[in-house]
Order: C-alpha cells, then structure tokens, then sequence
C-alpha cells in the first residue's frame, strides 16, 4: 500500500471530514470528542492558527477513535512537525514539487490538492489515486468532477471549499468522490460558547449523508 492509499481507510470512516480551524488549544480535545461521538473521526485542523499543532498533539494524545489530521500543510517543516505531534494524514492546498518530495520522506500519508485535469494527472504520474479537490465550488463543483470521471476514474477525490450540508449529498452521490470536507459541523458560535452538543449532532446528521464508500 502506498502512503497515499493509506489515507483511504481514514476517508471512508465517515462521508464528512470536519475542516476545523483552532483559535483556542484548550477547545480541541472537547471539539474532536464531540465530533467523534457523532460519528464523524477523521478530523482535519488546519495549521492557520499559532494553536494548530498543539490542537493536534492534544487530540492524538486524548481523544479515543479520532484521526487528528494537519491541514493547510506548504512545507517539508509542517509536514515533520505534524507527524512528530500524531498527526494520521496531512492534507495540502495544491501538490507543489517540494510538498510531493516531502511527503515520500514521513509516514503520514498526504492528500494533495488539484483544481485542475492536469494537476489531477500529475499526481497520477507520481502514484496518487486519492486527492483533495480544492476550491471545490470556485473550481467548477459537481458539475467539473463529473466531467473528470470518465478521462480520469482511477482518481478519487475530496472536495473541500463551499461544501454544505445543502450540496454535500449532490458530491457524494459521485462515484469518484470518497468523502467530502466542510466546515458547517463546527460553526464558531458553537464552538466559542462550548456548545459540544450541538456540534455531536451536526456530527451525526453529517455522518449519515450517505453510506461511506
């Protein structure tokens, strides 16, 4: 199994990765605790905050059945840091030359962003079949994924980006979509006022969107 393909069995634990943005270390463990009681454990915390990492050392080191991801990952440095702090996948905007060397050097598998048919068949010539899709709805959506499936059906994709609760179910009723990313299953509000309840249940309606593939 490749390290890309070790991403696969994270993906299709649920059909929704929470994207999470971590202003406040002290909310992580709580925040991936909910989420995952609402059946959604693979969560992606995006390295955009001073937070960040220590968001994901503490949910790898306390949260039983979730799997801590780094988001937003550019470089070989955040790459090494988020597999030292437990991180169980990284994901990445694009698939720069350096990100793509960086990732053949660690063991947390890397999901990569394309926008496009020929990032999309780059990362086939360097043996990705599973990527992010990135900015899903700016990028052309439902509608451009479609299009990619038949000239491309050995790539499977998560778009990320304007993914909803009201358009998730369109994404994945695609045979080339594996799960999708959003946001909505943690809104600030939520989060700020420690309303771990009501995120479980945004977990839990997101978790049943559909069978995961």
């Amino acid at each position: 199994m490749s390290r890309n393909e070790a991403v696969e069995p994270i993906l299709t634990a649920a059909p929704v990765v929470p994207v999470l943005i971590i202003e406040d270390v002290k909310s992580a463990v709580p925040l991936a605790r909910a989420l995952v009681a609402g059946g959604l454990p693979a969560i992606e915390i995006t390295l955009r905050t001073p937070a960040a990492m220590d968001a994901i050392r503490a949910v790898a080191a306390e949260v039983e059945g979730a799997f801590p991801g780094a988001g937003t990952v550019l470089s070989r440095a955040q790459l090494s840091e988020a597999e030292k702090a437990g991180a169980k996948f990284a994901v990445s905007p694009g698939a720069t030359d350096h990100i793509l060397d960086a990732a053949n050097e660690f063991n947390v598998p890397l999901l990569p962003g394309i926008a496009t048919a020929s990032e999309a068949m780059r990362l086939l010539e360097h043996g990705y079949r599973i990527c992010k899709f990135f900015p899903a709805e700016q990028a052309g959506g439902v509608n451009y994924l479609k299009a990619l499936s038949s000239p491309l059906p050995a790539i499977r994709f998560c778009p990320t980006g304007g993914v909803s609760l009201q358009n998730a179910p369109t994404y994945l009723a695609l045979p080339n979509v594996i799960c999708v990313g959003g946001s909505w299953v943690a809104p600030k509000e939520a989060v700020a006022a420690g309303d771990w309840g009501r995120i479980e249940e945004l977990a839990r309606a997101a978790s049943q969107l559909r069978a995961a593939k």
